[in-house]
C-alpha cells in the first residue's frame, strides 16, 4: 500500500519505468517535476513543474518522493533537496526483482524487473539496479551508482558512489568500483577500477578519465 502521494522528479525515459513500478506497488503518483516544467504527461502523470515548488508540495499534502533522473550526481543532488525540503524517499521494486530476504535497502532506489540481489547484499539510498542486473552475495552498492541493465557482479564486489556499470558489464568476485567511475558496455573487470576513472573492454582496461 501506498506510504502517501509520491512526486517524481524527472521526465525522461527513466522516470516512465519508476512510475509504472510506483503504480504496481501501490503508490499514487501525485505528478512530475522537471527542469522543463511544460505541462504535459509522463505515462499519464502530469508535469506540474520544476524542483522549486518542492517545498509547497510538502504543504498541500505531498509527503514521498521518487528521483527519476540518470544522471547520478544530479539525482544525488536532489534526493537531499527532497528530503531537506521534508519528503521521504520512497524506493520503486518490481514485483518481478528477486531481492534477498538478508540484503539491506536504503531509501530512493530503483530495482528494475529481473534483478536479482542476493543474501546479504548491501544497495543504499540513491542507487539504480536496472533490468536484468544481478547483485550476487555481499555486494555493495553506494550512494547513488547506476548498475545498467544485464550487468553481472559476483560476490563481493564493492561499486563506489555515482559509479556507472554499462550495459552488459561483469566483474569478478571482491573486485572494487571507485567512486565516480565509469565501466563501459560489456566491459568484464577483473582488476580493481580507481576513483573517475574510464574502464572498458575484456578484461577491462583504464583509459582515461571522467
Amino acid at each position: 500500500m501506498s506510504a502517501g502521494p509520491v512526486i517524481v522528479l524527472g521526465a525522461g525515459g527513466h522516470a516512465k519505468v519508476v512510475i509504472e513500478l510506483l503504480r504496481a506497488s501501490g503508490h499514487e503518483v501525485f505528478g512530475v517535476l522537471d527542469a522543463d516544467p511544460t505541462p504535459r504527461t509522463v505515462v499519464d502523470a502530469p508535469v506540474i513543474g520544476d524542483d522549486s515548488r518542492l517545498e509547497s508540495l510538502k504543504a498541500e499534502g505531498v509527503t514521498h518522493a521518487f528521483i527519476a533522473i540518470g544522471d547520478n550526481g544530479l539525482r544525488l543532488r536532489l534526493g537531499r533537496k527532497a528530503q531537506r525540503a521534508g519528503l521521504e524517499l520512497v524506493n520503486a521494486v518490481s514485483p518481478f526483482a528477486r531481492v534477498s530476504p538478508s540484503a539491506r535497502l536504503g531509501v530512493g532506489i530503483a530495482i528494475m524487473a529481473g534483478a536479482v540481489i542476493n543474501a546479504e547484499s548491501d544497495i543504499r539510498d540513491l542507487a539504480i539496479i536496472n533490468t536484468g542486473a544481478v547483485i550476487d552475495h555481499d555486494g555493495l552498492i553506494c550512494e547513488a551508482a547506476h548498475v545498467a541493465p544485464g550487468c553481472a557482479l559476483a560476490g563481493d564486489v564493492t561499486v563506489g558512489q555515482r559509479a556507472f556499470l554499462g550495459v552488459g558489464s561483469s566483474v569478478i568476485p571482491g573486485r572494487h568500483i571507485g567512486e565516480d567511475a565509469v565501466v563501459g558496455a560489456g566491459a568484464c573487470v577483473v582488476h580493481d577500477i580507481p576513483a573517475s576513472a574510464l574502464a572498458m573492454g575484456v578484461p577491462a582496461r583504464v583509459t582515461g578519465r571522467v
